[in-house]
């Protein structure tokens, strides 16, 4: 995966709680879920 995928994932995530506070646990979730199928496909 692109190296500056991570980032650019965590600053979509943090625009989306800034503009709609009710769906963080939302996109915590999603972020946690994007960053570990980026983390898995990185090792091999």
């Amino acid at each position: 995966m692109h190296p500056m995928m991570t980032p650019l994932i965590s600053i979509i995530a943090g625009v989306l709680v800034l503009i709609y506070p009710k769906i963080l646990n939302y996109v915590v979730a999603i972020y946690l879920i994007l960053f570990g199928i980026i983390e898995i496909f990185s090792k091999s």
